[in-house]
């Protein structure tokens, strides 16, 4: 399909004009293109071709609107590290209308009524993590929103206390854009109830139409959505990766991963570890994500309390911890080879003993087992303890995982192959996007592809790529980034 072929539809405006701002993108100065993605050009028929056009650029840049489009900012509220503020919203997003129930959403298109003292702008690094990471996670089967094409410019950009940088847009698109934070806003003032009850119409048409004729339809919204995010917080856990800024505003009513701000997968394991540096009494922690999450679904429930029974609400979320858990132990069985159908045990103490091991031996947690799945038997380790720091607890947590396999019959080749689908080659390290951010400063933007390709395959071999699939370089390992972007 050509660009010019997209209609968009806007759904949005048939709630009260208090709740979004209609508004048209401030373009940046001498657009470029840095990257498009083939696998979101699937997602709208979009062809290939037409990415690398000036048309596309334009359309990206705001500069062309398409028709059916008309542009908008959502207002939203929301739970910051705990705190409510009542006046979020799309900052410097502009949402543009759907295709194929995708909803595009620039990120970086100027100041908008939400933007605060904030400049409307995304800057370069943020913009490639942002891109690249989106799909990444898609690529080993995370729920998140996706990214269709990034593009830089000439135009400056100024944050406080570091350096004078260049903006840039993401073209993100996503099933939903719709958050917590979002029915946060909708339940205050007057009229709340109908608002809050308009709401919940919308997202179930979005996210879960097959609701749309069911009693209590809002419960069930609700209790979808604790599912969704008990699995969704289950592949973060056991993919090791740390959002960063679970905040409520940053939390999605579709149950995907979105927003990507200072996240990191994993480098060498710490349960404790903290990826953003503004988080200083560790409320987004790794091991605290999925409380974190609960905490938020709560704030949801609240929310909810004069449209739904509030009890019930209340008493389906205490199935969240024990859910997360079943679906976390399922995956982490997975990565050790164990098919817990077969052996009848979710086979915890193993794996609690497995992240208590990993953490003593100092090793790289995604690449535990990558070199885990590589192994041709299990008698001989070396190719593991070699990258840990401390051998010992890697040898004595084998001698208890040798154990389980026979005691349960577990085959080999079975656990190989369960392994070889669960465990990727590469996981996409905080150290290499800044790689790639580096030469794309210079203007050099084939690395930024070469990772995404890299980031939309990660169980392929990439050969030229070889050293991404060993442990981070020490001094880069578990750094704390900025919300700054």
């Amino acid at each position: 399909m050509k660009l010019n072929e997209l209609k968009l539809e806007v759904d949005y405006f048939e709630f009260d004009k208090k709740f979004y701002q209609k508004i048209e993108a401030q373009a940046l100065n001498h657009p470029h293109l840095i990257s498009y993605s083939k696998n979101a050009c699937d997602l709208i028929g979009l062809d290939y071709e037409e990415c690398e056009s000036d048309e596309f650029i334009k359309f990206v840049n705001g500069e062309k609107v398409l028709e059916g489009s008309v542009p908008y900012s959502m207002a939203y509220a929301g739970h910051q590290f705990g705190y409510f503020v009542p006046q979020l919203g799309d900052g410097r997003a502009i949402n543009l209308g759907a295709v194929n129930n995708w909803h595009f959403q620039t990120k970086g298109s100027g100041l908008t009524r939400y933007s605060r003292q904030g400049d409307g702008r995304a800057v370069l690094r943020s913009s490639i993590r942002e891109y690249i990471m989106s799909e990444a996670m898609h690529a080993l089967g995370i729920p998140t929103t996706r990214a269709l094409a990034l593009i830089g410019s000439s135009h400056k950009v100024f944050r406080s206390y570091e350096e004078v940088e260049t903006g840039a847009v993401v073209m993100r698109m996503s099933p939903s854009w719709i958050r917590i934070g979002t029915f946060e806003f909708f339940s205050r003032g007057k009229n709340a109830k109908e608002n809050v009850s308009q709401l919940a119409d919308y997202v179930i048409k979005q996210s879960y139409p097959h609701l749309e004729n069911e009693e209590n339809k809002y419960e069930k919204m609700y209790y979808e959505l604790v599912d969704n995010t008990a699995k969704l917080l289950a592949q973060w856990q056991a993919y090791g990766f740390m959002h960063g800024v679970m905040n409520t505003d940053n939390m999605s009513m579709a149950g995907l991963t979105i927003d990507y701000g200072p996240y990191a997968f994993m480098d060498t394991f710490d349960k404790h570890n903290i990826c953003n540096h503004t988080d200083q009494e560790g409320r987004y922690s790794y091991n605290n994500q999925p409380h974190i999450a609960g905490w938020n679904l709560e704030v949801l429930a609240n929310t909810l309390k004069d449209n739904c029974d509030f009890l019930k609400l209340m008493k389906y979320l205490e199935t969240f911890i024990p859910q997360h858990i079943k679906a976390y132990l399922e995956i982490m069985n997975k990565r050790i080879g164990l098919n817990e159908n077969l052996s009848g045990d979710s086979n915890l103490d193993l794996i609690i003993e497995l992240l208590n091991a990993l953490e003593s031996a100092k090793i790289d947690y995604n690449c535990f087992f990558y070199e885990l799945t590589k192994l041709e038997n299990f008698d001989n380790i070396s190719t593991i303890t070699d990258i840990c720091v401390f051998r010992e607890p890697m040898i004595k947590w084998f001698e208890e995982y040798k154990k389980v396999i026979e005691r349960q019959n577990q085959d080999f080749k079975i656990m190989k192959e369960l392994m070889r689908k669960t465990n990727p080659k590469f996981v996409i390290k905080n150290y290499m996007l800044q790689e790639a951010i580096d030469e794309a400063k210079k203007g050099n933007f084939k690395l930024v592809n070469d990772l995404l390709n890299i980031a939309q395959n990660p169980f392929d071999e990439h050969k030229n790529f070889e050293r991404y699939s060993k442990p981070t370089p020490q001094e880069y390992a578990n750094l704390m980034l900025s919300c700054s972007s």
